[in-house]
């Protein structure tokens, strides 16, 4: 099997060369990074194992091979600072004309029983608060028609006795202002006319 020349591709050359180099640069950046915090170790283990010169004898030459060693981690510290630079500006530079993606995105997701149970769980919650709710609603427009009911009854139970009052009294009103109108008619219709 013979594979294409390279030259017949040149733009998608260029692209995925631009996406491996951006790729490699990351993974320069990584080991950069792991190679900083390698060397800053090795750093403070030289200084934890240095002593000071406060009147004790020590070995001018074992002072200067570990002075040696501190300098060159610190001289090789910032040759590794700046690499991380030099990669991520050029990561920056790779990545300047595209999109930007949030990063929930860019974590793969894979939906297991357990979050589909929560999404059922979160649902059914969330209806139950819904039924709740309206349950809770009705059973406040209930109150109000039960405080205009009672309101209603205790007018009406007023009015009735008001007109039942009024049907006791009224016949003993009528029959003494009629009687009393026969009377007063009657004393006319006595009395002799002049």
């Amino acid at each position: 099997m013979t594979t294409p020349p390279l030259a017949q591709f040149p733009a998608q050359q260029a692209q995925a060369a631009r996406d491996v180099n951006t790729a490699s640069l990351c993974r320069i950046g990584q080991e950069t990074v792991q190679d900083i915090v390698l060397r800053t170790m090795e750093i403070f283990q030289l200084l934890r194992n240095m002593q000071l010169p406060n009147g004790v004898t020590y070995h001018p030459n074992t002072h200067q091979d570990r002075l040696g060693k501190l300098q060159e981690h610190l001289r090789m510290l910032s040759v590794l600072f700046r690499k991380l630079r030099l990669v991520y500006d050029k990561c920056n530079e790779n990545c300047a004309g595209l999109d930007p993606i949030p990063p929930e995105q860019l974590i793969p997701y894979v939906e297991d029983e357990s979050s589909k149970l929560d999404d059922r769980m979160a649902n059914q919650m969330r209806a139950t608060s819904e039924e709740r709710r309206e349950v809770l609603e009705v059973n406040k427009k209930l109150k109000q028609k039960n405080q205009q009911l009672k309101h209603t009854h205790t007018h009406m139970r007023v009015q009735s006795y008001t007109v039942v009052h009024r049907l006791l009294v009224f016949p003993a009103f009528v029959s003494s202002v009629f009687s009393g109108t026969r009377k007063i008619d009657a004393g006319k219709s006595s009395e002799p006319q002049n």
